[in-house]
């Protein structure tokens, strides 16, 4: 399906007229800065042209009703707003229907239901955040449709936020729902995720593009060991402020932590906080060689971030690992990495721009060959957050 088309579904699946409203909100891929943003760290990433479009229209009952074009084996999914219950199934309206929950949580009480149609060109469970792109683009129509227009984008991604965090049961950090509701053209996000202390830094890529390889390996945040990793993150932490007066693993510079490592016991937990203070410094470093146009040096901390994530954090696997080694090898590549949660999903790569059909050729072939089956390659522009359409 085309998003123009989405209009024309809503009106098959619940009637034309009435005030039908259309919505979009981006997906996201994070340059660097990976599971940072729960640990009080920095973050840089950047909203993508591709997302989440939705149209809705507000009822006069209770009633909410659900379609959505990438599911339509699921058919229309009836619910209402007396049956909202956390952790309550399993299906793609528990996004929808968390953020909901939240606005009433929130004080923002939905008194009427609403009919919605939703269509997303972003890869299901590839790490562009098609979850968090659904729970802001639902955020930005109940603010439209309910005139609850005093609330910020930022404060939609962190209601998105808390939707994951209590009614899907995801531990997150904010950084996902945060770019997508706050996303600017061309830019990225150099975020401070323990304050929420943000500004947009140009993302200029002279000949060269940023290309996402979506390893195809599907996986859910909620059934992976993405909750341990947040779990060993706070147990260090813990044993690191018996220590030194800290809040987060992200107020510590590198010297600060090799200071103090000995006090996390466990040495597993002692690599988890490794990789979250170092690439926490990464991603500050990173930054500040974007703006001073060292690209080169940029590609490098992204490589090293990948080492990390691999070895440090334990969150890559044999697909992540073949895509970016298999980068590693091509000429023009400048710098690769996975992005976002692990354990499936992408990695990024920057790539020149003469060399970007050979390395998808290359790349593609060296990972159908060692892992069985295709992964999918997107070259993609960075484009702005979520809002009206």
């Amino acid at each position: 399906m085309k998003p123009e088309e989405l209009k024309m579904c809503f009106e098959e699946k619940f009637g034309a007229g009435g005030d039908i409203r259309g919505y979009f909100a981006p997906g996201r891929v994070n340059l660097i800065g990976e599971h940072t943003d729960y640990n009080g760290g920095h973050v840089f990433p950047c909203a993508l042209t591709i997302g989440t479009y939705l149209y809705a229209r507000k009822r006069e009952d209770r009633k909410l009703r659900f379609y959505s074009a990438n599911f339509e084996h699921i058919g229309l999914v009836e619910s209402s707003l007396d049956e909202l219950k956390p952790q309550g199934g399993d299906n793609w309206t528990q996004y929808p229907k968390g953020v909901v929950w939240t606005f009433g949580q929130k004080g923002f009480e939905i008194s009427q239901g609403f009919d919605m149609v939703v269509y997303g060109n972003i890869p299901n469970a590839s790490g562009l955040s098609s979850s968090a792109s659904l729970e802001v683009v639902t955020g930005v129509m109940l603010r439209d449709l309910f005139g609850f227009e005093h609330l910020s984008n930022i404060d939609l991604a962190l209601f998105g936020q808390y939707s994951e965090n209590h009614y899907n049961g995801v531990n997150c950090g904010i950084m996902d729902q945060f770019s997508i509701a706050m996303g600017k053209k061309d830019h990225a996000i150099f975020l401070d995720t323990s304050n929420l202390n943000y500004q947009y830094a140009p993302v200029l890529l002279e000949n060269a593009r940023i290309v996402i390889a979506c390893s195809n390996k599907k996986r859910g945040l909620g059934d992976s060991k993405y909750n341990e990793r947040r779990e060993e993150c706070e147990t260090a932490l813990k044993e690191i402020q018996k220590v030194r007066d800290i809040e987060s693993l992200g107020a510590l510079s590198i010297e600060e932590f090799e200071g103090v490592k000995d006090s996390i016991k466990d040495p597993v937990h002692q690599r988890r906080a490794k990789h979250a203070v170092y690439e926490n410094q990464r991603t500050i470093q990173a930054v500040e060689a974007l703006q001073k146009g060292e690209i080169e040096k940029f590609g490098k901390l992204m490589n090293a971030s990948h080492v990390s994530l691999r070895d440090d954090y334990e969150v890559t696997g044999i697909e992540l690992d073949t895509l970016v080694e298999e980068a590693w090898k091509c000429h023009g590549v400048i710098g690769s990495r996975m992005t976002g949660a692990g354990f499936g999903g992408c990695t990024v790569s920057i790539v020149q721009n003469e060399a970007i059909d050979p390395f998808i050729e290359a790349v593609g072939n060296a990972y159908q060959k060692k892992i069985g089956y295709a992964a999918d390659f997107y070259v993609v522009d960075i484009g702005d957050g979520a809002g009206t359409r």
